[in-house]
């Protein structure tokens, strides 16, 4: 029971009641146990066979003998001994709405890993080192151990001197963050690289380094890993190894080294910069109004504000330059933009592959003219992307942009939050959280006359998920009684919605349900979908403000290619992308 003060003078009391199962789970039920009033482990068998297998996966007897093990063991933890091995109608709503049991999607590796690295999305951090803003905030280890144990499998780190120029420091060059030593960087790498995954990480260097200290770093690097460090035995790859070869091994990526060049002063003062138009808030702008736009403060990208990219530096600025072989010898994925125009970089070569980077407008003024080049040159190269320099507060862009051209890093800002985020977060569940999801074969086949996906091409609908969002349940545990209202118990409702290709892109809702903990919606939505290969289901659930700005209530976005089809348990996340504890949905997903 819970109590609101309406005034001085009295109160209201509302009582969290448990919502009675919806009349579809009311029909499963009575269908499969006959009409009886108890549903044994054969019948739960069938029903999950019939109803929540669209490929339609078998199910042994001794599994559903478990699965009604484990129900009654959740439902009455006290009881030491249960004679009964059946289910009641409450025991069987009970296991639909639990997401440990009946989750949207597999939590395992299914994918063929044995494919070179090109043909992965692969799950990237930018600037990992940082605790927040791009200014002014502390460099640690901690955000890499944090990106790590999420599952992200790309580490970027910008070596610079320190001030005795004697050791190296991981910091936002030109900025005041305060540094961290490389080493506590490379030994929390060790550490917790394959706690989340097996499957490979790889560190991108940005370095800004004297040949000596890029040799310290090459002896750092070499003590701290040893034999999980991959390097190629014949210096440049032909082609890339696989997820499943690198299982439990550490990638470096850089440029070769060359000459370490004082840094020069900036002539683009950062008062000609501006605060992020797009940045992501509480909510943050809808991703599909949130494209990277080119505003009179932006640079091309051969004139990038972001010491970040892959351009050479010349090699006529009256010095030579130097090499440092040991540093060398561990680059396992080359990167680098050869001198010319766009095109000439997205070149590919026969006997090479190697890693190129793109500014998050870059990559959109390319994909105007070169969207076909793109994707061609990511068949067999790592296409990386990175935030533009202006976004200061450590917000993100659209990653879909990305992801319809083959990019593989698509690289986010880990340790901020908002919906673009939440896209990433929700990309990466697939294939068992392992990092590393197969890109559609779309993206991968080439046609006779050698042409490739053109992402800007008009296409047909291939198919329609439903999604009928029955009821939620669990904020009582996880709120206050009067975190969302303080005199009446919360107004809730659910948006739901595609993140994907622009023909799929929408957002729908349902209406409020007021004055109710466990609200019940019973709703139903159709989403056509001409790419469901790359398409992430979006939902969020808000509670309804008359007077100011409604209040976020949970959020969680899946990919649509791994949805399991039935009635399925949806655990809601917080704005960080961390899981509540109880706060979950009932959802019936369903392809036509």
């Amino acid at each position: 029971m819970g109590s609101y003060k309406v005034c001085c003078c009295f109160t209201r009391k509302f009582k969290v009641t448990e919502a009675d199962p919806p009349s579809d789970v009311k029909e499963a039920f009575e269908k499969y146990c006959d009409g009886g009033i108890h549903m044994t482990a054969d019948q739960l068998r069938r029903f999950i066979e019939e109803c929540q297998s669209g490929d339609g996966e078998a199910v042994s007897i001794s599994e559903a003998e478990r699965l009604v093990e484990q129900v009654l063991h959740k439902r009455h933890p006290l009881a030491l001994f249960i004679n009964r091995k059946i289910l009641t109608l409450e025991d069987f709503h009970h296991y639909l709405f639990n997401s440990e049991l009946n989750p949207p999607i597999r939590s395992q590796v299914h994918q063929d890993m044995t494919a070179p690295l090109s043909h992965y999305f692969i799950y990237t951090g930018h600037n990992s080192y940082l605790t927040g803003n791009q200014l002014s905030s502390d460099c640690s280890e901690v955000p890499i151990i944090k990106a790590l144990k999420r599952g992200v499998r790309v580490i970027e780190l910008d070596l610079w001197p320190n001030s005795s120029k004697d050791n190296v420091h991981v910091l936002h060059g030109r900025t005041l963050t305060t540094p961290v030593e490389l080493i506590r960087c490379l030994k929390s790498i060790k550490e917790h690289a394959f706690v989340a995954s097996p499957y490979p990480v790889v560190i991108t260097l940005e370095d800004h380094l004297t040949p000596d200290l890029q040799a310290k770093v090459a002896q750092m690097v070499t003590e701290t890993f040893g034999e999980m460090l991959f390097c190629p035995e014949s210096g440049k790859l032909k082609e890339l190894p696989t997820p499943e070869s690198l299982k439990y091994r550490i990638l470096i990526s850089t440029k070769p080294p060359k000459e370490y060049l004082e840094a020069e002063e900036d002539q683009r003062t950062k008062s000609q910069r501006v605060k992020d138009a797009d940045d992501d808030d509480v909510w943050g702008e809808e991703p599909s109004k949130a494209i990277a736009y080119k505003d009179k403060n932006d640079k091309d990208e051969s004139d990038e504000s972001d010491h970040d990219h892959d351009t050479e530096e010349s090699e006529d600025r009256g010095k030579k330059s130097v090499s440092c072989p040991a540093y060398k010898s561990l680059i396992a994925i080359h990167a680098g933009k050869p001198k010319g125009g766009l095109e000439e970089a997205l070149k590919v070569e026969k006997d090479k592959v190697r890693r190129l980077s793109l500014s998050e407008q870059a990559l959109e003024k390319a994909a105007e003219r070169h969207q076909q080049h793109i994707v061609r040159f990511t068949q067999k190269n790592i296409l990386r992307i990175y935030p533009k320099g202006t976004r200061f507060t450590s917000s993100n862009y659209k990653p879909l942009i990305g992801w319809l051209h083959g990019a593989q890093m698509v690289a986010f800002n880990m340790q901020g939050y908002g919906r673009s985020l939440w896209l990433m977060h929700g990309m990466f569940r697939a294939n068992g959280g392992c990092g590393y999801v197969k890109k559609p074969d779309f993206l991968m086949t080439t046609g006779p006359n050698n042409e490739v996906f053109d992402p800007k091409a008009k296409l047909q609908v291939k198919k329609t998920l439903k999604v009928k969002i029955y009821m939620g349940d669990g904020w009582h545990l996880d709120f206050k009684q009067t975190h969302f209202d303080t005199y009446s118990p919360p107004d809730f409702y659910t948006r739901v919605g595609i993140s994907g290709a622009p023909a799929d892109e929408i957002m729908r809702k349902t209406k409020p349900k007021e004055d109710n903990w466990t609200p019940v919606w019973n709703e139903e939505f159709s989403f056509p979908l001409t790419l469901p290969e790359i398409a992430l289901l979006r939902i969020e659930v808000h509670e309804y403000d008359m007077s100011e700005k409604d209040d976020f209530a949970g959020q969680i976005c899946l990919p649509v290619s791994e949805l399991r089809p039935g009635i399925r348990a949806v655990p809601l996340c917080n704005r960080k992308g961390d899981p509540y504890t109880a706060s979950r949905l009932l959802v019936r997903f369903e392809f036509v």
